[in-house]
């Protein structure tokens, strides 16, 4: 299995045919800036090709009024004029002789790519569609939507593949109310969409786009809105987002299906955001998505309207969907205050709903997002002058130019055996790796190791040097090497030296079990241990945090959400060490999922170590996980135990002020941090000037609208080794 491309390029023909200052930015360029640039990329090639077809009236029907698709199939003989105007009686809509057909090859491709994913074809896949869909409702046009294609892709999966548990993502800058409208009291659909909102002053102008709607009926939970109400939501906003807000409530929810209405009008560069996330967020976003649902993601275009930036985030989620690892997350990894306002209020909103956000702490709720902060209302950003415009645009054209410097390693994993009569049940395209580092630089490492004397321990080291090398050097993306269970300490010491050594600048131990960090390890910044065992927990210095293993699967995952990703972010590692010591307690499952969440903190240069004498399930696991397959379901949802929970909370409470990530509400105003960033980058510029081009603020847009009216030190230095064959 792989990953399907679904399109057509017949979806380039509609066009708008008059002056629309609104709606020109719709436009058949979108679609050729994407594949273009899939194919410089050479990701086009990559994929599986899967042919977009019509989707049929019937299918049309399992959302959209019999009437509707009526007027929509009557415009195929409409003269320019009376497109025209037929498109004015609608929200920021054009008519094109071909929008019916291409419409309906838009939800075809929708409803082809769910065919593939859940017959098993393809593993996941990307739907390349014009129009788009999120806003149309079941007898309206809106905003540039005609039918709307995730909305009919999720009842098509529910009719004809049986599901009973759909998520969509959300991820497009304008709020998708037509597919909230449509499944807003339906249990199973849980829609969950972030959008610029404002405070109500943002297009489509709607209350119903605030945190405190969550639902009508027996669909109450399932729909969670987060309003962003400032411009210039970053990287750390968007992943504290998913993190807080969105994975907790989708592991609970275990859905069977992940729609992702895709619109990158939230990136960068985008005249309609104003945004600042840039094009590798959307990788990290999309590989978190893939530990949901046995990796079944289904991205389907909506927005996105500067084109290289669209383009670039296209590429990047279409990585991620292809397993390759993600480019470290450009930018200060601290959420701004607007930010943490706005998941503390949809946390809050969401809370008597879901079990996974009503086990963490809540701090007092601010007020509803339609009240201005402090009494002022926000504004948009005032016109700059030129010579500004001018350099912030030059900053993001230096900036998505680093989008093409993000080279794949030729091996995506790469196991360290030690034993020959070890056999282990590897995922396809796993390297077996049997070379060693050169004898002396193994021997000058364990000198100072006395249970690195044996045998066996001194050939799993050797290997485990030669599979960091590997990491390090670009050949490999990540690793699993085994060692004997008394060398396990001994060899992860000497692995944190040697990728210190090799360049790293920050390592990130994860350590699971009785493995106690060593005592010639300087708080200095350079390493982050995280100690996950028993019941202990314990902030021993800034680099240094002991936490416990809760045995129920929300206190696991409130652990990995709320502390371990967000430190590991917060970090910004080079590199990535999990270490299984003696009595890690860790299920299979709870391996895979770690280790495939700890891809995307460090680019994907993670090395999982563990005991040779471990079940041969656990190192398949975690080879399973760094691969990118998707973890086995860590099974029926249970609270955390109080005790658990208290630890977490005390921890949390404790860790924040330095560690921004692990924040869910707002506070005193934090500065973001200013850590150095990776070699080459560029600073960030700030989000375009000027005003959204969407729509004005008219009281008829207040209603909802169904008919859519306008409104330390190291060892002895020695040589590198040169880079070995094994991995070319």
């Amino acid at each position: 299995m792989g990953t399907a491309l679904v399109y057509h390029e017949d979806m380039m023909a509609t066009r708008l045919l008059w002056d629309d200052s609104e709606c020109k930015i719709e436009c058949p360029e979108r679609l050729a800036a994407v594949l273009g640039g899939l194919r410089q990329c050479g990701l086009e090639q990559r994929c599986l090709h899967v042919a977009a077809r019509e989707a049929s009236e019937a299918e049309l029907g399992l959302v959209h009024s019999p009437e509707y698709v009526a007027l929509v199939r009557r415009t195929q003989t409409l003269g320019t004029e009376e497109l025209q105007a037929l498109s004015g009686q609608y929200d920021a809509v054009y008519f094109h002789p071909s929008t019916f057909h291409c419409a309906r090859l838009a939800v075809g491709a929708a409803l082809q790519l769910v065919d593939a994913v859940l017959t098993g074809t393809v593993h996941n896949g990307l739907a390349l569609v014009r129009p788009p869909g999120h806003h149309s409702q079941r007898a309206a046009a809106n905003g540039f939507c005609v039918f709307n294609n995730v909305a009919i892709a999720a009842e098509h999966a529910k009719r004809k593949h049986g599901l009973h548990r759909i998520l969509i993502v959300d991820w497009d800058i304008h709020h998708g109310q037509g597919i909230q409208y449509i499944f807003e009291d339906d249990p199973s659909v849980l829609y969950f969409s972030w959008h610029r909102y404002e405070c109500g002053r943002f297009w489509p102008f709607l209350p119903d786009s605030d945190a405190d709607t969550v639902g009508q009926g027996q669909g109450r939970g399932f729909t969670v809105n987060l309003p962003w109400n400032q411009v210039g939501m970053s990287n750390a906003d968007y992943l504290a987002a998913f993190l807080h807000v969105l994975l907790p409530v989708a592991f609970e929810f275990d859905p069977e299906l992940v729609l992702v209405s895709a619109g990158f009008d939230s990136a960068i560069g985008d005249p309609e955001g104003q945004m600042k996330a840039t094009p590798e967020c959307f990788a990290h976003l999309t590989q978190l998505l893939q530990v949901l649902a046995g990796g079944r993601v289904c991205a389907v275009l909506e927005g996105g309207y500067h084109l290289e930036s669209l383009a670039q985030s296209v590429c990047m989620t279409v990585r991620a969907l292809l397993g390759d690892p993600t480019p470290a997350l450009l930018g200060p990894m601290a959420p701004c205050q607007s930010a943490l306002e706005s998941i503390q209020n949809v946390r809050a909103a969401q809370a008597p709903h879901w079990m996974s956000l009503q086990q963490q702490d809540m701090s007092s709720v601010l007020s509803s997002s339609t009240h201005f902060p402090e009494g002022r209302p926000l504004l948009l950003l005032p016109r700059d002058p030129i010579h500004k415009a001018e350099a912030e645009a030059t900053s993001l054209r230096l900036l998505l130019d680093q989008q093409h410097l993000h080279p794949t390693p030729p091996v995506r994993v790469a196991v360290a055996l030690t034993a020959p009569h070890t056999t282990w049940a590897l995922p396809p395209g796993v390297l077996r790796q049997e070379e060693s580092a050169p004898k002396w630089e193994t021997e000058a490492w364990a000198r100072s190791h006395e249970s690195l004397t044996q045998h066996e321990a001194l050939t799993a080291l050797g290997k485990l040097l030669y599979l960091l090398n590997g990491i390090l050097d670009g050949q490999v993306s990540s690793g699993v090497a085994a060692t004997p269970a008394p060398a396990v300490a001994a060899t992860l010491d000497i692995a944190i030296w040697q990728g210190l050594s090799l360049g790293a600048k920050r390592v990130l131990c994860v350590v699971l079990g009785q493995l106690d960090r060593p005592l010639d390890l300087v708080d200095d910044g350079r390493i982050l241990w995280l100690n996950i065992r028993g019941k202990e927990a314990a902030i021993l210095s800034t680099y240094h945090v002991s936490m416990p293993l809760p045995e129920t699967t929300g206190g696991f995952l409130s652990c990995i959400l709320g502390l371990v990703l967000p430190m590991a972010y917060g970090f910004r590692p080079n590199l990535v060490l999990v270490a299984l010591g003696p009595d890690h307690g860790f299920q299979y499952p709870q391996a895979a999922l770690l280790a495939a969440m700890l891809r995307g903190p460090a680019g994907g240069r993670v090395l999982a170590l563990l005991e040779e004498e471990s079940a041969p399930q656990l190192a398949q696991a975690l080879a399973q996980g760094l691969y990118g397959e998707a973890p086995p379901s860590l099974g029926p949802f249970s609270m955390a135990s109080p005790e658990d929970l208290q630890a977490l909370m005390s921890l949390r409470a404790q860790l924040q002020p330095r560690w921004e990530m692990v924040r869910v509400a707002a506070s005193e105003p934090v500065e973001r941090r200013s850590d150095p960033e990776p070699a080459g980058s560029v600073p960030l510029p700030g989000p375009p000037s000027g005003p959204s081009t969407r729509g004005v603020l008219l009281s008829q847009s207040l209603e909802r609208p169904e008919t859519s009216a306008r409104p330390g030190a190291f060892p002895t230095p020695r040589p590198r080794p040169r880079p070995l064959p094994a991995y070319q």
